[in-house]
């Protein structure tokens, strides 16, 4: 198939732009490098530098699906610059549907969060959840899931929203490069790697089995396997399918830190913190809907999630 990626110099879209390319699709990359990386981009994908708002100015009928996963993300930066949230996720996202529907090209797999979500009461979330949103980033994720659902019903779109919290790991080239970084594995690998001294646990009073929060992690392998599942799924039919991404279980920031000091081989110090306002004890995923509708299970640990990690982190000369 030909497909259009949009956001495939980020983290996560670069890693499903290689192993589309390794199933044989035809893989064009737009993105307009704000937060990717233009080196991240296989060497065998077309690339476009654009917004994804001129998406039009690509997309033609010869293209058969679009991945869409060009977002700002941030939660803080959301709370400070809603607009720009609403203008990129979901102005952008309007766009790109219009622009999908001139060239005829019916079919979306769209990287959607479980922030949209919000502060769940009952863990693992599953997709009959309420979605209560607590800040502009997922709202502004959760209207795009309304837009899709809507879209599918009136158009014959054929779409699948996939929802999940933290991603980490490496795939070769392709790793994770934020600026600023703002997910514990990386920061917790900064200590081994010269760059910061200690780790602030926020936190360790939680009802958890060792006294701090518990948080989903996926290898970004997982999750490009996930998407390549769903992008055979929208061959199916039309209408609109949200599915979880999760281990079910999680696992706690002392656990990750543990695993950072096996891995590395390192001490990683630790600063214990008061709890930050509205940090939820658990949040974890459910992903026995889509275990059981496209058979998809996450197969890597969280020493292979950091033992990944550090090789990227290393190989890119990040370690001092």
């Amino acid at each position: 198939m030909k497909l259009l990626l949009t956001g495939g110099a980020g983290y996560i879209g670069s890693v499903v732009a290689s192993q589309l390319l390794d199933a044989g699709h035809d893989v064009v990359v737009l993105d307009d490098l704000s937060t990717g990386h233009r080196d991240a981009v296989p060497e065998a994908a077309q690339f476009v530098q654009a917004d994804v708002a001129d998406a039009g100015d690509v997309l033609d009928a010869s293209f058969d699906a679009v991945l869409h996963f060009a977002a700002k993300s941030l939660v803080a930066e959301s709370v400070a610059d809603p607009q720009l949230y609403w203008w990129n996720n979901v102005v952008g996202t309007l766009r790109l549907l219009d622009a999908m529907a001139k060239a005829g090209v019916n079919r979306m797999v769209f990287s959607s969060t479980a922030a949209t979500y919000g502060e769940p009461e009952v863990t693992p979330l599953t997709e009959t959840a309420p979605a209560v949103p607590i800040n502009p980033y997922g709202q502004s994720k959760l209207a795009v899931d309304h837009l899709l659902a809507g879209t599918a019903q009136a158009h014959g779109l054929a779409a699948i929203s996939l929802r999940y919290f933290n991603v980490g790991g490496a795939v070769g080239p392709h790793g994770e490069r934020h600026e600023p970084e703002t997910h514990l594995i990386p920061n917790v690998l900064a200590v081994p790697a010269g760059r910061r001294e200690a780790v602030d646990v926020f936190g360790t009073d939680f009802p958890t089995r060792d006294g701090t929060a518990v948080r989903d992690y996926l290898h970004v392998e997982d999750l490009g396997r996930a998407h390549l599942l769903a992008l055979e799924a929208t061959g199916s039919s039309s209408g609109h399918r949200i599915y979880n991404l999760g281990t079910g279980t999680g696992y706690t920031v002392r656990e990750v830190i543990a695993a950072v000091r096996r891995v590395t081989g390192h001490d990683v110090p630790t600063r214990e913190r008061e709890r930050r306002a509205g940090d939820p004890p658990v949040l974890v995923a459910s992903a026995e809907r889509i275990a059981t509708e496209l058979g998809w299970r996450a197969e890597h640990d969280l020493d292979r999630i950091v033992s990944d990690a550090w090789r990227f982190a290393t190989r890119t000369g990040d370690h001092a």
